[in-house]
């Protein structure tokens, strides 16, 4: 597939995936609201463009790397967005990890423009998008993720075709999930260990060598000892997995209890102000609680 690519969204994920794309050899536009962003990838040899609309113009295929589904949805059918430039049979593959629901009814709108759109969420942090190992679940037509295979290579290791519109989402949604209630679990516990008079440094060893392990656990706890939070994903970010579970566990009747014990902590720790740090904060709302940290002992 060598045709004119646009990116939108370049963030932390964003600005790696479109230098990857752009390193294979395709000629790149990009469009972000911040000018740093956009400079880090012209200084690399793309094209900038002012607007989505403008973009959507002069390319055959737009992808997006944007925080959340209203952004989503601003950036291509609001003022200036996608659609009002958008030429007949454009591609967009929204890389974005944004709602199931609305992933549906974002491709039966483009559809009626004859716009194609598939979802493509990726998983793998920033440091595989850096490193082009994303794992990247598509959902949508499979004729057209052979059409983008190309271009997805150039981010990931690991392309999972997922099967209908919205399936990209849901499998990501599925993982996060996973990955949250891991991350409140450890959140929940571990403070309960040092109040009873164990060792942080021990419990980690033993945590993420036994049984308990995970790659929250993994990730999280060595930072933890560090009183570091700021790898990975804030948590106001990480928090819309959470309501994307609430609405499809509402429109399909599916309890989902673990899923809401998770959400509360989120909460909680949304509401002590802890939104721009990582998911292992959460251990915070716990600690606070018991009046103890989990730390390194100097």
């Amino acid at each position: 597939m060598k045709r004119k690519i646009g990116f939108i969204g370049l963030g932390e994920m964003g600005k790696w995936m479109s230098l990857n794309i752009l390193k294979s050899g395709y000629d790149v536009s990009v469009c972000d609201i911040n000018p740093d962003a956009v400079k880090f990838l012209t200084d690399q040899g793309a094209r900038s463009f002012r607007n989505p609309a403008d973009l959507a113009s002069e390319i055959d295929c737009i992808l997006l790397s944007l925080p959340d589904t209203r952004v989503v949805e601003s950036v291509i059918f609001k003022e200036n967005g996608i659609i009002n430039g958008a030429k007949k049979d454009l591609v967009i593959v929204d890389l974005s990890t944004i709602s199931y629901i609305k992933t549906i009814e974002f491709e039966r709108q483009l559809k009626e423009m004859e716009i194609l759109f598939a979802d493509a969420p990726v998983s793998g942090m920033e440091a595989g998008a850096r490193k082009g190992d994303l794992t990247i679940m598509f959902g949508g037509d499979p004729d057209l993720l052979e059409t983008v295979r190309p271009l997805l290579n150039a981010m990931g290791k690991d392309i999972v075709y997922t099967g209908k519109i919205g399936n990209g989402q849901l499998t990501k949604l599925i993982n996060q999930l996973l990955f949250n209630i891991c991350c409140a679990g450890i959140a929940e516990v571990l403070p309960m260990a040092v109040k009873l008079g164990l060792d942080p440094e021990k419990v980690t060893q033993v945590v993420t060598n036994g049984t308990g392990r995970s790659f929250a656990a993994d990730f999280f706890l060595p930072l933890t000892l560090e009183n570091r939070f700021d790898q990975g994903y804030p948590l106001k970010s990480a928090y819309k997995d959470l309501v994307s579970a609430a609405e499809i566990s509402a429109h399909h009747k599916i309890p989902l209890p673990l899923v809401e014990a998770t959400a509360t902590t989120f909460k909680m720790a949304l509401l002590q102000g802890l939104e721009d740090e990582s998911k292992g904060a959460l251990i915070k709302v716990f600690e606070r609680m018991l009046n103890v940290r989990f730390r390194k002992t100097k």
